[in-house]
C-alpha cells in the first residue's frame, strides 16, 4: 500500500463517520423526543470539545515529537466511548457520552493533518488530492444511509457509526510516523509571535465565522429539508451532492491555489457561502434551487478548507505545525461550530426554521470582511519585505 493510499484510507473512514453522524444525529435525537434547543445543545457539545481537545493533543504531540501514536489512541478511545450511546438515552447521559467520545474524535484529525503535510513535504499543495477521499467516504455514508433510513428505523444509527469507527481505528494502524527534519523543525519563530500577526488573526477570524455559519447546516439541514416537504432519502442525496461537488473541486484545487493564491480562494469561498445560506433561507421548497445551493458546498467547504490548510501550513512551519492545525480546528470548528449550532437551536425553537440560515448568512458575510483584512495585511507585509 502506497503512503498516499494509507493516508487516504484514514480520511475515507474519518469523514464517512461524519457522514453517518452529523446529518442523521439530529433526526435520531428528534425521534428520541428531544426539542430543537436540546438537539442544538447536544450538537454544540460535540463541536465544543474541539475548543480544548485539539490543543491538549497538539501540546502532547509537541512534547512527544510524534503524532500517529496519539491518533491511534484517540481513535480507539473514541470507539469505546461511543458505545455509551447504546446504554441509555437520557439527556444528561448523552451529553456526557458526547463530551467524552468527541474529546478523542475531534482531537485526532489535526494531528493527522500534520502527519499528512509532513509526509507530502514539498508537495503539500497536493493535499487536496489526498483529502478528497474523505469527501468520497462522506458521500458513501450519507447517501447510503439516507436511502437505508427509508427502510429501517434511524434507531440503528449508533450501531452503524460504531462499524465505521472500527474501520477508522484499523486505518490508523496502517500509517507510519513520517521522519522529522530536526534542523528545519526547530528553526521556527515562537508560536506567540505568529499568533500576534494581524494577518494570522484575520485568518482565524475568517475561519471562525465560516464554521459558525455551518453550525445551523450540520445541526438542522436534514430536519429543514424534511420540513420543506422532502423525504429523508432526498435529504441524504442532497448532503451527498454537496460533497460530490466538493470532490470535483478538490481535484483542481492544487492548481487553483498555485494560480490565484490561497487568500483569494478563502475570500471567494466566504462570498459564495453567504449566497448559499441566503438562498437556503429564502427558497427551501424549490428542488432546483436546493440542487444549486448544495453545489456551492464545493466552495464553502472544499475550496475553503484546502486553501485555509495551505495558509495554516505557511504560517505555522516545522514544529509549530501540530499546534497550528489544532488552533485551526479549535477556533474554527470548535468555538465557531459550537456557537453556531447553539444559536441555531434557540432560533429554531424561538423564531422559526428559516431564521437559522439568515443567521448563517450574516456570519459568513462577517467572514468575508475578516478574510479581506487578513489578505490586505499579508500583502502589505510581503511588499515591505520585498522593499527591504
Amino acid at each position: 500500500m502506497t503512503p498516499n493510499l494509507r493516508l487516504s484510507s484514514f480520511y475515507f473512514f474519518y469523514f464517512a463517520t461524519i457522514g453517518a453522524f452529523m446529518p442523521y444525529w439530529g433526526p435520531y435525537l428528534s425521534e428520541l423526543g428531544f426539542s430543537g434547543s436540546q438537539i442544538g445543545e447536544l450538537m454544540a457539545i460535540v463541536l465544543a470539545t474541539k475548543i480544548i481537545a485539539p490543543n491538549v493533543w497538539g501540546w502532547l504531540a509537541d512534547r512527544t515529537g510524534t503524532h500517529m501514536p496519539l491518533v491511534r489512541s484517540g481513535a480507539l478511545a473514541g470507539l469505546i466511548a461511543f458505545t455509551g450511546v447504546l446504554l441509555y438515552s437520557g439527556y444528561w447521559w448523552l451529553a456526557a457520552v458526547m463530551a467524552v467520545f468527541s474529546f478523542f474524535w475531534n482531537a485526532i484529525l489535526p494531528q493527522f493533518e500534520a502527519t499528512t503535510l509532513r509526509t507530502l513535504g514539498r508537495d503539500s499543495h497536493r493535499y487536496a488530492l489526498v483529502r478528497l477521499w474523505g469527501s468520497v467516504g462522506f458521500i458513501v455514508a450519507v447517501a447510503s444511509l439516507g436511502w437505508l433510513f427509508d427502510y429501517i428505523d434511524v434507531a440503528w444509527l449508533p450501531w452503524l457509526v460504531l462499524l465505521l469507527f472500527v474501520g477508522l481505528y484499523v486505518s490508523t494502524l496502517q500509517v507510519p510516523e513520517p521522519p522529522r527534519d530536526e534542523v528545519a523543525e526547530n528553526n521556527v519563530p515562537s508560536i506567540g509571535s505568529v499568533l500576534r500577526r494581524p494577518e494570522v488573526i484575520g485568518l482565524f477570524l475568517a475561519c471562525f465565522f465560516m464554521q459558525a455559519s455551518h453550525g445551523p447546516y450540520y445541526a438542522f439541514f436534514t430536519l429543514y429539508v424534511e420540513e420543506a416537504g422532502f423525504s429523508r432519502s432526498m435529504a441524504g442525496q442532497l448532503w451527498a451532492l454537496g460533497v460530490l461537488a466538493e470532490v470535483f473541486l478538490f481535484l483542481i484545487t492544487p492548481r487553483l491555489i498555485l494560480r490565484f493564491g490561497a487568500w483569494f480562494l478563502v475570500t471567494l469561498a466566504l462570498v459564495l457561502t453567504t449566497l448559499r445560506w441566503s438562498l437556503l433561507a429564502a427558497v427551501p421548497e424549490s428542488l432546483p434551487m436546493l440542487l444549486f445551493i448544495q453545489t456551492l458546498h464545493a466552495f464553502s467547504y472544499g475550496v475553503y478548507h484546502a486553501a485555509a490548510i495551505s495558509l495554516i501550513h505557511y504560517f505555522f512551519p516545522g514544529r509549530l505545525q501540530g499546534r497550528g492545525q489544532a488552533l485551526y480546528s479549535s477556533l474554527a470548528f470548535g468555538i465557531g461550530g459550537a456557537l453556531g449550532s447553539l444559536a441555531a437551536g434557540y432560533l429554531w425553537d424561538g423564531v422559526g426554521s428559516a431564521s437559522v440560515y439568515v443567521l448563517a448568512a450574516g456570519l459568513a458575510a462577517a467572514g468575508v470582511v475578516a478574510s479581506l483584512f487578513g489578505h490586505w495585511r499579508h500583502r502589505r507585509v510581503a511588499a515591505r519585505t520585498r522593499a527591504g
